[in-house]
């Protein structure tokens, strides 16, 4: 497709969020007849942009020449599939850009990690003195990208952006690791992870979790790879020393790093892994590890009052997060393991987190929409109501040396806007009660 191509042509973009409103925008600037839908009349409409709220209306979807979803809307929905069978071109966002990209792009996907990942990536390459810049699933929207100045773009890519993907050439792509999540889409686990392995089909290097069979292209090479385990090559991890290996030499040590715990090492590897072929300078590398101190939201020490830790990982929206969270704090010296955790669970089967609750954690206080499932997989669980009470009843019961997390492993829509609010929330209620 030619952006001349996009002239005049009769475009209708399905559900108008950021993303949706940055489709819009690039549409009416190429000269396109631009409709969106969106279930809901109050959002922004823009200049030249025509909106038809409510029900999604298939003949409108039918009669037009390019269909464009955002992400939240599921490419299953009855009018979505008329608009598929009447021979429309439907596509989603990513699909829209990677027809007129033409900078190298390193394509990062997993069920966690995603957003520490592809911020290392960027720090990396900057510091290595190449001009990235960030965007997709986090930052920009990636039909924004197309006029960028940078010489790479790094993209964190979700499921939902991925299964309308086809045209995307990476010059690098991973899938982080997988676990189940948003089964309220996708239903089952293979069409979750189907939607993740199109992030390899056009890409030239395949970065693949060495640990998590289920994160293998089909043509998986060690050397492009990262874990806990021991390896050759690839980047592995020197347990006793605490200290990244790439190709089985000393890279970097994790006391050096802005970021730690297992979980972060394996982001840090995955990042490593990820330019290895822009060839950065060691030092650069480490320098960006350094530097970087994490994300809001995920692993965020908020504060430490009376030897007490209190941390936010609301970020933490599926089980595998929250037990990468539970994981990285099993080897510490003493003190009780306070987790609280509930919300939207998305269909997922709670009963994979049941060991590690049982085993690592101490005291479990739930709330939510699937805060009694959750519950029920501990004995002596505490109920809440709301996120405040939660914290409330932690703060009068912790001693010194005590850890409250909150990993909800579930998304956060149940009970608040979305998991950023959920962890401002936290943040708050914290402050309260130690101040």
């Amino acid at each position: 497709m030619q952006l001349s191509d996009l002239k005049n042509s009769n475009a209708v973009v399905v559900g108008l969020g950021l993303t949706g409103q940055a489709c819009a925008r690039f549409l009416v600037e190429q000269g396109a007849k631009v409709t969106a839908m969106d279930r809901s009349a109050d959002v922004g409409v823009l200049t030249g942009v025509t909106l038809l709220s409510g029900d999604f209306d298939a003949d409108v979807l039918c009669a037009a020449d390019l269909v464009i979803l955002s992400p939240g809307v599921n490419p299953l929905l009855p009018a979505i599939q008329a608009a598929l069978q009447s021979g429309t071109k439907v596509m989603g966002d990513v699909e829209l850009f990677a027809q007129f990209n033409t900078l190298p792009v390193i394509a990062i996907t997993g069920s966690n990690g995603k957003s520490t990942v592809t911020c290392l990536v960027t720090e990396i390459l900057n510091q290595g003195g190449i001009k990235a810049q960030m965007g997709g699933n986090i930052g920009t929207p990636v039909l924004e990208l197309l006029e960028s100045d940078a010489e790479v773009l790094v993209l964190e890519l979700s499921s939902f952006q991925l299964e309308t993907l086809d045209s995307l050439k990476p010059e690098c792509a991973t899938i982080l690791n997988v676990c189940e999540d948003h089964l309220d889409r996708h239903i089952v686990l293979n069409a979750y992870i189907a939607a993740k392995q199109r992030v390899y089909q056009h890409a030239s290097i395949c970065v693949a979790n060495r640990d998590d069979v289920q994160t293998w292209p089909k043509d998986y090479q060690p050397k492009y790879s990262f874990g806990l385990s021991q390896s050759p090559v690839g980047l592995s991890w020197d347990e006793s020393n605490r200290c990244i290996l790439d190709d089985g030499e000393p890279l970097v040590y994790e006391q050096e790093c802005g970021i730690q715990g297992l979980h972060n090492v394996l982001n840090m590897q995955a990042a490593i892994c990820c330019v290895k072929s822009f060839n950065i300078a060691k030092d650069a590398i480490r320098t960006a590890l350094h530097n970087f101190k994490g994300l809001a939201h995920r692993f965020e020490l908020i504060n430490s009052t009376d030897k007490v830790r209190w941390i936010n990982d609301s970020k933490a929206t599926n089980i595998g997060a929250t037990i990468a969270a539970i994981e990285s704090l099993k080897d510490r010296q003493g003190g009780k393991l306070i987790l609280i955790a509930g919300g939207d669970g998305k269909n997922a089967n709670f009963t994979e987190l049941q060991p590690i609750l049982l085993e690592a954690v101490d005291l479990l206080i739930t709330l939510g929409k699937d805060g009694q499932e959750i519950a029920s997989l501990k004995p002596g669980s505490i109920e809440v109501n709301t996120l405040q009470e939660a914290v409330e009843f932690a703060h009068n019961i912790v001693e010194s040396g005590d850890i409250v997390l909150l990993s909800p492993a579930c998304a956060s829509l149940d009970m608040f806007d979305n998991y950023q609010h959920r962890g401002d929330v936290f943040k708050r209620a914290v402050q309260q009660v130690v101040s």
